[in-house]
């Protein structure tokens, strides 16, 4: 939902897309919404977790519209073994699903970049966003796997910035992004009840945001597209949060 958000404000801003993700049919249909705004678009179904499948999509991008100059990760994602739920502790986690959850998240970022952003290593000229979270730098309990991953993102953003600067030059700039608490399909068992009311663990996030509700997904577009924009182009290495001010309450 949020990716899928973000590719509409890059549309709008005149950018051709090209959606990659796993799942196929969804794919198809999320390319054929843009399409029918008036979007150039097309989808790869491949993993962002297998070189191999990536570069078979760095081919048909190439195909399609020519060199890639803006790639968001926008991939991620939990799984409840890498979660520590009220009635577990530290000590029941799955690990296998911890690794997981690592490797979709943090490897999922740093494989896209390292095979798409190739393309702005040629032409010493482009943008790579990725996406943090609120967890990576308030430890939020019970998300252990997606916590760790994403204060991993937050570390290769600015080790990647300077990279690419000392590398490649200034025409190459990496940032990331930290939404704040979103209602969307992956979360919404976790933060409603049967009946559509707030859980607890969501009131406990609204009274920490201080706007006192939860993000609207096209919320994130303004600034992702002021990151890959020129307006941007004395900024990298930097995580924005969006998040309707709860990176900077304390709660008092």
């Amino acid at each position: 939902m949020l990716g899928f958000a973000m590719a509409k404000a890059l549309g709008a801003a005149g950018a051709k897309i090209a959606l990659i993700a796993r799942d196929e049919v969804k794919l198809k249909n999320k390319v054929q919404e843009l399409r029918n705004e008036g979007f150039k678009a097309i989808y790869i179904a491949a993993s962002v977790t297998s070189k191999a499948e990536l570069n078979k999509a760095r081919s048909e991008i190439h195909q399609e519209f020519g060199l890639i100059d803006i790639l968001v990760n926008s991939a991620g994602g939990n799984m409840p073994g890498a979660t520590i739920s009220p009635h577990q502790n530290f000590f029941d986690l799955d690990v296998e699903s911890y690794r997981k959850v690592v490797e979709l998240n943090l490897t999922g970022s740093v494989l896209p970049s390292l095979v798409l952003g190739e393309d702005m290593a040629e032409t010493k000229k482009g943008t790579i966003v990725n996406i943090s979270s609120m967890t990576a730098s308030k430890p939020i309990s019970r998300v252990l796997g997606y916590g760790n991953s994403k204060a991993a993102i937050d570390n290769f953003t600015k080790w990647l910035s300077t990279e690419m600067i000392e590398k490649y030059g200034e025409g190459i700039r990496v940032n990331a992004i930290a939404p704040g608490f979103f209602l969307t399909e992956q979360n919404r068992s976790l933060l409603t009840n049967s009946d559509g009311s707030f859980t607890d663990r969501a009131k406990s996030i609204l009274a920490n945001t201080p706007f006192k509700r939860f993000g609207k997904p096209e919320e994130l577009g303004g600034t992702l597209v002021w990151l890959c924009s020129d307006a941007s182009s004395f900024v990298t290495g930097i995580v924005v949060p969006v998040d309707g001010g709860f990176s900077s309450y304390g709660g008092l």
